[in-house]
């Protein structure tokens, strides 16, 4: 029936609504929407514009950032990166040392 892109904005306002614990009624008053208008963008019958999402999110006391995909993806390399580098420093031995140890100290001429 309906394309799973078409449901993404939906799941988000569900989701929205579900962390705030606000009905659909209450969260239409909040933003100044009709209710039914709220109804069809979290049923998938109308996508709402990223500035619906933002003011939908704003009168839950949530925060709606829109990032580049380019920079999520960076970060998601980057996130690999630092959790392969972690495992590998958990995977080398550990041998503590009772004292620390200094270098000797140079004596100078004076």
């Amino acid at each position: 029936m309906f394309a799973r892109d078409d449901r993404v904005a939906g799941d988000l306002i569900r989701r929205i609504r579900g962390v705030s614990g606000l009905t659909q009624a209450e969260l239409a008053r909040r933003t100044g929407m009709q209710s039914s208008v709220l109804s069809a963008y979290e049923h998938g019958r109308r996508q709402p514009s990223g500035a619906a999402l933002a003011r939908i999110a704003r009168a839950a006391g949530l925060e709606f950032d829109l990032v580049p995909a380019a920079h999520r993806s960076a970060d998601e390399h980057a996130g690999m990166i630092l959790s392969k580098v972690l495992d590998l420093a958990g995977s080398m031995p550990y041998r503590p040392r009772p004292e620390l140890e200094y270098p000797p100290l140079i004596r100078l001429r004076s």
